[in-house]
């Protein structure tokens, strides 16, 4: 549940429009509610300004379900990362608002309009085409947790002068994501035209030597560029928390 519903029922109670014991039935729930298979954190927007999001990865149709549900019945905004197609469709015929983001592999559901938090814009790069999965969910869950996010797709260093043709795009951002695979050398390009954090994510695309994304994450790891960060393996959804946090405007 968002502050601002918790401060509804309390408003309400206070003026009268609620009574104690509606408010207790509302509120019951809160900090978690046993699912069975999940304990849900309701209480994760109120500690962190951001509601708690699903890994939809492993987890049965039944089991997305039931969490979904629940979500849904606080009132608050639905994201579920790495849903594939399959589970997707069944997902979108039980909840027919739904969105199944292909790109993304990602189903979101949105209750409410998101409200933009950002004191400026995320800029999501990717290296290259085969990127664009993580990229993508980067650019939804930064979205969704009310930034403004441009992307720029398939510029990696094979191809510099790609990069450098869209420079006030990197000029204008306030932080930046960049994505890439095999050798990873893409962040540490980026790092070194701006003065912004810039977030790595190092991808499983590659080679046999690229070990699943490990050649790119050392490569990441061990970048000359000041100011670069590095998230894990794929991980987009957790380079636009970091970049979220980053952005957000301090109450």
């Amino acid at each position: 549940m968002h502050t601002s519903g918790i401060e509804k029922i309390l408003q309400g109670v206070s003026q009268g429009s609620v009574d104690v014991a509606q408010a207790l039935e509302k509120l019951k729930h809160l900090p978690f509610e046993d699912l069975g298979c999940a304990n849900l954190d309701h209480h994760r927007a109120l500690r962190q300004g951001f509601p708690e999001v699903i890994f939809g990865q492993g987890k049965s149709v039944a089991q997305l379900q039931t969490i979904v549900a629940a979500l849904l019945a606080k009132g608050g905004n639905v994201l579920a990362t790495r849903v594939n197609g399959a589970k997707g469709a069944k997902l979108r015929r039980l909840f027919p608002e739904a969105v199944y983001h292909a790109d993304a592999r990602a189903l979101t559901i949105e209750q409410h309009a998101v409200k933009i938090r950002g004191k400026g814009k995320i800029l999501v790069i990717c290296a290259g085409t085969s990127d664009i999965a993580v990229a993508a969910e980067a650019v939804l869950t930064a979205r969704l947790m009310g930034n403004e996010v441009e992307s720029l797709y398939d510029v990696g260093v094979a191809g510099l002068h790609r990069l450098l043709a869209r420079r006030e795009l990197l000029a204008q951002a306030a932080v930046i994501i960049v994505v890439a695979g095999m050798e990873g050398a893409l962040p540490s390009v980026v790092g070194g035209l701006v003065d912004k954090p810039v977030i790595a994510v190092p991808t499983s695309v590659g080679y046999g030597a690229a070990f699943g994304g490990v050649a790119a994450l050392l490569g990441m790891l061990n970048s000359c560029a000041a100011g670069v960060t590095v998230v894990n393996i794929d991980n987009g959804f957790g380079a636009a928390y970091a970049a979220s946090l980053m952005n957000r405007v301090q109450a």
